[in-house]
């Protein structure tokens, strides 16, 4: 499930919604342009939808969201097929994710001929041990800004989380696959991204580069940065849009690693592929 919310709109710069909807933290909606979002997609920290309650206000300059959730948008970690990623609990790490507060503020102004958008976001919760039954710290903090002027636009992003648990790592699922990621990590990003002048058959075509990064915050042995840069265009017609995209990786998962800050065997090499994905929009 991607999302399933019903809202009240309180005025005309505020509203709240209740359901399965977009976790307000980082850049937003995205901290990417590619069809494979940013390391931080995959630690659950970009494009999350949980359940939970969300209240926004946006006046122009200043927008505000204040959230409380609930847990996934499942409410268990054993459920592996899920489009965002979630603690996942497995044999060796038998976690979930419980309550979380999410509480994000961004200020829009005019700088150097374009609006520029600076913001930070935090947040608090907690994840179970589905064995032992006792709950554990979960929180992060992140700093973000994004500046558009014409058909140029810069995104960066500075965000860390961290799972207060004993162990270095823990699991996290999608896609009906788990795997391990370090306990604790910072999590830069820069992206930039150029809207092309229309011309020709299609409506409209950017190209961009993301990149984005995995450093643990632990010494722990087992542990190692990750690197994920994509680099690709956009192309939109009509009801079509089909991204190109080169995504190259260090010891990153789903491009060749076991998982995203964790040193394992024949995963710390640059590995890349091409990706070609086209679809309709009704």
């Amino acid at each position: 499930m991607h999302h399933a919310w019903a809202g009240w709109k309180i005025d005309e710069s505020s509203d709240i919604r209740a359901g399965i909807q977009q976790v307000p933290f980082g850049l937003l909606p995205y901290a990417s342009n590619s069809f494979w979002f940013g390391s931080g997609y995959y630690l659950g920290i970009e494009d999350d939808y949980d359940l939970g309650v969300v209240w926004r206000r946006d006046d122009g300059a200043h927008r505000f969201h204040v959230g409380a959730f609930s847990g996934d948008e499942y409410g268990t970690g054993a459920r592996y097929d899920r489009y965002s990623f979630d603690v996942a609990t497995t044999e060796d790490l038998p976690y979930r994710e419980r309550e979380r507060l999410n509480l994000r503020y961004e200020n829009v102004r005019d700088w150097n001929d374009g609006e520029l958008a600076l913001g930070a976001s935090l947040f608090t919760g907690r994840v179970e041990n589905r064995i032992e039954g006792e709950k554990y710290g979960h929180d992060g903090a992140a700093l973000h800004a994004q500046w558009k002027r014409g058909q140029l636009t810069m995104q960066a992003q500075w965000a860390r989380y961290r799972y207060r648990i004993d162990e270095s790592r823990i699991a996290m699922s999608a896609f009906d696959f788990p795997f391990e990621i370090a306990a604790e990590a910072d999590v830069p990003t820069f992206n930039v991204a150029y809207a092309l002048p229309q011309t020709g058959w299609f409506d409209g075509i950017t190209c961009y580069n993301n990149l984005s990064m995995t450093s643990p915050v632990d010494d722990d042995a087992g542990l190692r940065e990750s690197w994920q840069n994509v680099t690709g265009c956009s192309f939109a017609k009509g009801k079509m849009f089909t991204y190109v995209d080169w995504i190259a990786g260090k010891n990153m998962w789903f491009v060749g690693g076991s998982g995203i800050g964790v040193d394992e065997p024949g995963s710390n090499r640059w590995r890349s592929r091409l990706n070609v994905n086209v679809g309709f929009y009704f």
